[in-house]
């Protein structure tokens, strides 16, 4: 039992110290939340789905994007960028991030317990364990080349487009000095 309560502490400070931060760098940015660094890396599909959410509901989506897997950084960060006052966000705050560290701490420690079971009681057990961390290591590359393939076209549209325009600036300067075959 003193395993969990350390466990859910820990997570709970977590959760605590990393959706605030990301509420204060939203608040931070305000209204250029698209433009900033942090904002480039929510895609903007969940930025607007959570603009409209916050927006209609409030606080009690902050609560509950702590019961997702990736909207909960995008509302937390909106959260800040719309000023959800802090008499709101931190009620939503600390009821969302317990909830969070509960059921990350409850999953994870009985994870770890059947894994730590198995790995003791069966010997070729270890080998499914390879076999699923290599697996999520597999899918974390898939989508990361995934994500930048998707990218790749963009970019090399806005390099293309940067070419262009270095060639058209550099015609305009040689047009200004005239024929550089002419003047050495």
């Amino acid at each position: 039992m003193s395993d969990l309560l350390l466990a859910v502490g820990g997570l709970y400070l977590v959760i605590l110290l990393r959706a605030g931060a990301t509420y204060a760098l939203g608040r931070g940015a305000g209204a250029g939340i698209r433009r900033s660094r942090f904002g480039a890396r929510i895609p903007v599909a969940k930025l607007r789905r959570a603009e409209q959410a916050i927006a209609r509901w409030g606080a009690p989506v902050v609560a509950l994007s702590f019961l997702t897997v990736g909207f909960q950084t995008a509302a937390n960060f909106v959260a800040g960028s719309l000023k959800l006052p802090l008499t709101r966000y931190l009620p939503a705050l600390f009821v969302g991030g317990l909830a969070w560290a509960i059921i990350y701490a409850t999953v994870g420690i009985g994870v770890l317990e059947f894994t730590l079971f198995a790995l003791r009681h069966h010997p070729g057990a270890w080998w499914v364990v390879v076999v699923i961390v290599l697996a999520i290591a597999a899918l974390i590359v898939w989508r990361i080349r995934r994500a930048h393939t998707n990218e790749a076209p963009a970019d090399n549209a806005d390099n293309a487009e940067n070419a262009d325009q270095v060639q058209r600036d550099s015609h305009d300067d040689e047009s200004e000095i005239g024929d550089p075959q002419l003047n050495p």
